[in-house]
């Protein structure tokens, strides 16, 4: 009878009502509340596809995870929080790291994660990234919920940007407490990393000004100067945190960049925490996941997590051209 009951009821629905949602803000709020992250892993040393679930129990075993990112891409940020789910189910201490919190920020971080401040008052004072509430909030709500500590590893962007300007040695200038912000060790050398984000940058161009190739080559050294103070400031706040939690995992979130090929900031880390096991897993997505190719950039982390690139939003239409006014008579 209740099955009957159920038949008839479907049969009454509308046609209309099972037509697809054409709303594109709609259509994009399905997609951030969908329960289901399309995604693929490929796991590089055994050049082959696994599972999810397979790539954290693996990962789990490690002292450092990176999870590298796209910071745009929302279907990274769900399967992000889904791994620190996932580790943690498996060593029950985690310490979670991003490079997206800075670390004068850390005393209203730790504030709100103690219940000392809420949580407008801490955003007030940490400098959120613009998405915060939808890409990294899930993941320091889980975090908080589970009592673990959160650090905030990157380097003050003000302090970046001196250096993206005067070079390495624009910090010369800086006092005790501001320099305490920035890695006490920084080794910038001309290396396949930096030859990797020289290949990034490109001759300059698109900066938006003319530059000689000698001006374009000293501008690139101090970009890269700065990039490398955020990876010193990343992986010396990420063996810090190795130190005081030696029990823990510690989950590192940054742009895929930074830990592609176990350059950058786990090179760092590496450095100064030598006998940590550090895992790299780098999100990368594509618009096919059938068709996602592990094999050709495998050796950018130890699992490739491919995640379906949400589609470019419609473009607005194109506004009718307006009707041709008629001419002024002409005058007497």
């Amino acid at each position: 009878m209740l099955i009957t009951s159920f038949l008839v009821f479907s049969l009454q629905v509308p046609a209309a009502q099972a037509e697809p949602v054409r709303d594109p803000a709609v259509a994009r709020h399905i997609a951030s509340v969908s329960s289901y992250t399309p995604h693929r892993v490929y796991q590089s040393g055994k050049k082959r596809f696994a599972d999810f679930e397979s790539m954290l129990a693996d990962v789990a075993k490690a002292d450092i995870v990176f999870l590298g990112e796209e910071h745009d891409d929302p279907g990274t940020h769900r399967l992000e929080r889904a791994a620190l789910e996932g580790i943690g189910r498996r060593r029950g201490k985690v310490v979670l790291a991003l490079e997206m919190f800075e670390r004068d920020a850390q005393p209203r971080l730790d504030d709100y994660l103690a219940g000392r401040i809420g949580e407008e008052e801490f955003l007030k004072g940490s400098r959120p990234w613009p998405r915060y509430a939808t890409d990294y909030r899930p993941m320091i709500e889980f975090a908080r919920a589970k009592g673990w500590p959160v650090v905030g590893s990157n380097v003050p962007r003000k302090w970046a940007g001196l250096v993206a300007r005067k070079g390495l040695a624009g910090l010369d200038s800086l006092g005790a407490a501001d320099r305490a912000m920035i890695a006490g060790a920084l080794d910038c050398p001309h290396d396949k990393y930096y030859t990797r984000f020289k290949a990034t940058m490109g001759d300059m161009s698109g900066h938006g000004q003319k530059v000689t190739p000698q001006d374009a080559a000293a501008m690139v050294d101090r970009f890269f100067d700065a990039q490398c103070v955020k990876d010193e400031t990343m992986g010396e706040a990420i063996a810090s945190a190795r130190a005081t939690w030696p029990d823990a995992v510690i989950v590192h979130v940054n742009g895929s960049f930074h830990s592609d090929f176990g350059q950058g900031t786990p090179e760092r880390a590496r450095r100064r925490a030598p006998n940590a096991r550090i895992a790299v897993i780098s999100f990368v997505p594509v618009p096919d996941l059938d068709t996602a190719d592990g094999r050709k950039i495998r050796k950018q982390g130890d699992y490739i997590v491919f995640t379906l690139k949400p589609p470019a939003p419609p473009k607005p239409p194109a506004l009718p051209n307006p009707p041709a006014l008629p001419n002024p008579p002409a005058s007497e």
